[in-house]
């Protein structure tokens, strides 16, 4: 097996309206997670502010 070259350390905080905020050692800001349009309907949520998701945190990482 290679040598380890980063761990990641992350903390989650869930927050109503189906935030989500994970804070990333390392780096002062939170990145914010929501729901908006069909994962909204699907969640039958109406949140006070619309949020992307992380399914499109990983897709635009994995797009790079």
């Amino acid at each position: 097996m290679g040598e380890l070259v980063h761990r990641g350390h992350i903390t989650i905080k869930l927050e109503p309206d189906r935030i989500r905020r994970a804070s990333f050692e390392g780096f002062e800001d939170p990145v914010v997670y929501g729901v908006h349009g069909g994962v909204k309907e699907f969640y039958k949520a109406e949140p006070k502010e619309e949020r992307p998701t992380t399914l499109e945190h990983v897709a635009s990482a994995l797009a790079g």
